[in-house]
């Protein structure tokens, strides 16, 4: 049976909890309270004394966070580019960096009206081809994603922004399913090595979307074989940090092309722009 609560006591108590595994608990003690209130901020802060019954949704939501469990995952919510996504267990939580990449697109091609055909390799939530389609209004969008649940949680978001007529979900591996003459290929691919140690919280996140091989850029270089295959104009891919002198090697071999690197907020090596 639900307690009922202060406010303030039920910030105290989730904090308490979170404590031992959370980095900032007071913090995230507010956005849990928030989420299940389904409140702002400011009502929070003016509504210390008001009463909270039905916790046990809420308690349960601590639970796993305590565990380490994914904010984003718990609440179905992430914020990108300033829009509100769904996202659930079956799709790789969007990262800032991936910002980035939009960026790189949108600076890449000047007339924003053009009709070109977009495709993007592991579609995951969907923002990536969702905000290039706000960005290029008469865009054609294929999007592929080697995951069943990936796709669903994508066809979610893509209804929501009402582009279902214009994304086009496909489920396989890589550029398998697209028969189509492609413009633009953008990825965020899988790039660490299988044998990178990583964060607790990541174990939480579909792996085949974090590792990429046995060095880490196996995928990228498919695709990069694809895109000079298939003479594909441009290409805008996410990478990791020390993956820039591995892309460049790989592409000394190649025909003559553009390649520009781009860094993150942290000034490390992020992504590229190929084009022939």
């Amino acid at each position: 049976m639900s307690s009922r609560y202060l406010v303030k006591d039920l910030l105290k108590d989730i904090t308490l909890t979170l404590s031992p595994t959370i980095e900032r608990a007071s913090r995230e003690a507010q956005l849990l309270l928030m989420y299940h209130l389904n409140v702002d901020e400011l009502w929070l802060l003016t509504n210390q004394n008001s009463h909270v019954e039905d916790t046990d949704k809420l308690f349960k939501w601590v639970e796993r966070r305590a565990k380490n469990e994914p904010l984003e995952y718990i609440t179905n919510r992430v914020s990108f580019f300033s829009e509100e996504f769904y996202i659930k267990k079956g799709a790789l939580i969007p990262r800032p960096e991936t910002e980035l990449l939009i960026d790189e697109v949108i600076k890449k091609i000047s007339d924003k009206n053009s009709d070109i055909t977009f495709a993007e390799v592991g579609v995951g939530s969907g923002i990536i081809s969702i905000m290039l389609a706000k960005a290029f209004v008469n865009a054609k969008f294929i999007a592929v994603d080697i995951s069943e649940a990936a796709i669903e949680i994508a066809r979610i978001n893509i209804e929501k922004f009402g582009l279902s007529k214009r994304i086009e979900l496909r489920h396989g591996s890589l550029l398998n399913p697209i028969n189509e003459h492609i413009d633009y290929l953008v990825s965020n691919p899988p790039y660490i090595a299988n044998d990178a140690i990583l964060e607790s919280n990541l174990s939480y996140e579909p792996q085949n979307a974090l590792f990429g091989g046995d060095i880490g850029d196996e995928i990228i270089r498919e695709l990069l074989d694809e895109v000079l295959r298939r003479d594909i104009n441009f290409f805008t891919c996410e990478i990791g940090y020390d993956q820039k002198d591995k892309i460049t090697n790989y592409l000394n071999k190649k025909p003559q092309i553009s390649l520009d690197f781009y860094k993150d907020f942290s000034g490390f090596d992020r992504g590229f722009t190929l084009r022939l």
